[in-house]
């Protein structure tokens, strides 16, 4: 074992060694450079960013901020976790939109409902997807409404990148299983389910409540994380919240950026009253649908 104080006794044991030691300290002798900093990690490229999306609800006040924040960040590839419309007074325009941004669109349950019939919704729910299907029929363009039907029926339920899973639910069901911050308390043996049916990262959306869910199992907002999520090897859920229909209590637009290490969550102010208005002109949605924008809930 060497001794505590071993600098001390190597001087003793050599005076030469000693002698040197005081020589290079004398008064006069340069001084030592600083070791120089590391340089900075090289900057990721925005094209190897990617903006995840999701639960848009025909809000397109919301979604043109949000697109308007992506383009300020140089960001150029976007996908969405499904629900583009249902809820909101602009399912036409929000559609639009995705078909020409986004890599990939993820079928939700609002959009399978405008496809095929509404299945388990309320009054609200289900009056304002027969109110969207109309408004795809009355488009008097055919090769534009045939599009539209068209980018509707080729949605998928999931889609397996390398990095991560995206579903716009579950990966156990993926089109309206709903994954609540609750679950980390009442459901625990549903959670342990649905990590079992994914590697690594799995995004999701559908609650509208932006998080991470891990296995333990616990559940961070992005307040916990300070907006960001750091990614290790452990498993993770990814809420990555709602742009048209928050209900986390922050009216915002909600959206996330995958990094090559982290998660950022980003909030973006829109024109919520806008919205509201356009709600409340159109007698087959429910004031509510707009109302609840103001609160984020």
């Amino acid at each position: 074992m060497p001794p505590e104080n071993e600098s001390e006794t190597s001087a003793q044991a050599s005076p030469a060694r000693a002698t040197s030691a005081k020589s290079a300290t004398r008064v006069g002798a340069p001084a030592l450079e600083p070791a120089p900093e590391p340089p900075p990690p090289p900057a990721v490229p925005p094209e190897e960013l990617l903006a995840i999306i999701s639960d848009i609800h025909g809000n397109f006040e919301a979604l043109t901020a949000v697109m308007a924040e992506i383009k300020s960040r140089d960001l150029t590839r976007i996908c969405c976790l499904g629900d583009v419309i249902g809820y909101g007074p602009n399912p036409l325009e929000c559609l639009d939109t995705v078909i020409e941004n986004c890599e990939f669109t993820i079928m939700g349950n609002h959009d399978f409902a405008i496809l095929y019939e509404p299945f388990n919704f309320n009054t609200a729910a289900e009056n304002s997807a027969f109110w969207t299907r109309q408004q795809f029929e009355k488009d008097p363009d055919r090769t534009r409404r045939n599009r539209r039907w068209r980018y509707l029926g080729a949605m998928q339920t999931r889609v397996n990148q390398k990095r991560f899973l995206a579903v716009h639910g579950s990966p156990r069901r993926p089109i309206n299983e709903y994954i609540f911050p609750d679950d980390i308390y009442s459901a625990t043996q549903k959670l342990a389910s649905i990590f079992d049916r994914f590697n690594h990262l799995c995004f999701v959306g559908h609650t509208h409540v932006p998080g991470v869910f891990v296995p333990h199992p616990d559940f961070y907002s992005p307040i916990d994380l300070n907006q960001r999520y750091d990614i290790t090897e452990e498993r993770a859920i990814i809420n990555v919240g709602s742009v048209g229909q928050p209900r986390d209590h922050d009216p915002r637009a909600s959206f996330a950026i995958l990094h090559h290490d982290h998660v950022e969550f980003v909030r973006v102010n829109y024109d919520i009253h806008a919205t509201v208005e356009k709600v409340r002109a159109i007698d087959a949605l429910d004031n509510f649908l707009g109302q609840r924008l103001i609160e984020g809930a």
